[in-house]
């Protein structure tokens, strides 16, 4: 056992609370539509819904429905990117990668558009004793990824490791935190691969008390998981999930 590994485990496990929201739905209007990279649209909504809304953790989920083909509903999960209940708007990212109902929908979103949300059901608030970030993912996980960043304040240190297809599709964050961003490209095809991830965060030094979160494709997520547990990193001190599930519409997986 190494010094890292002794000192984490030395190291009590970092609180997590886990608060309860209302979950109505809120009905809201298309405000601006803006294009981060050519593969991430950013949709910011507007509403008298939002003076109330809640999200407390960078990784909150709200359920968006939008109309199915057979006159039902489609429901999918996206991330809170930003909002603002004084100017009651909320900023959400889609990737454009995948052709399902909602990327349908914000591919031909138009200001004046509308749209149903609801939610976050909750959040999961890691306790600001934490001083020391490493987050993982692919396009899913960005949004995510990029508020967690642009939240922090000075004094926290945040590695990210982010899977994408390209440089083009490489996202810059403003934050006062210190940040070191390393991309690993490789083609939507390889999306279910771990393998550009992987051989980014085997360079990684990975610091005692560092948070790890991680989000990704469900298998991807295993993989790096288990790669973490490896390398010594307590499972108290990781959170990972899998954003998606290849060959299955709307479904997550939790691994602790």
């Amino acid at each position: 056992m190494d010094n890292n590994q002794l000192k984490y485990q030395t190291s009590p496990a970092p609180g997590i609370e886990r608060v309860r929201h209302d979950t109505r739905r809120r009905t809201l209007a298309v405000d601006s539509v803006v294009d981060v990279t050519p593969g991430m649209r950013r949709i910011t909504l507007t509403g008298d819904d939002l003076a109330d809304f809640i999200s407390l953790a960078p990784d909150d989920h709200i359920k968006i429905f939008v109309p199915a083909a057979d006159g039902g509903e489609e429901r999918r999960d996206y991330t809170p990117r930003r909002y603002d209940n004084t100017e009651r708007t909320l900023t959400i990212d889609f990737a454009l990668h995948e052709a399902g109902p909602v990327t349908r929908w914000a591919i031909d979103a138009r200001a004046g558009d509308r749209l149903e949300i609801g939610g976050p059901r909750g959040s999961a608030v890691v306790s600001r004793t934490v001083k020391r970030w490493l987050l993982i993912g692919d396009e899913t996980a960005l949004p995510a990824i990029g508020r967690r960043i642009e939240e922090s304040g000075a004094g926290t240190v945040i590695t990210a490791v982010a899977a994408v297809t390209d440089p083009l599709e490489e996202q810059v964050f403003e934050t006062s935190a210190e940040l070191h961003v390393r991309w690993a490209h490789r083609p939507l095809s390889q999306a279910t691969d771990a393998t550009a991830l992987l051989k980014l965060l085997s360079t990684v030094d990975i610091q005692p008390e560092t948070f790890i979160w991680v989000a990704a494709e469900a298998s991807v997520t295993r993989d790096i998981r288990a790669h973490l547990l490896e390398r010594g990193c307590p499972l108290s001190w990781i959170k990972a999930s899998g954003y998606w599930v290849f060959g299955k519409a709307d479904t997550t997986e939790k691994f602790g």
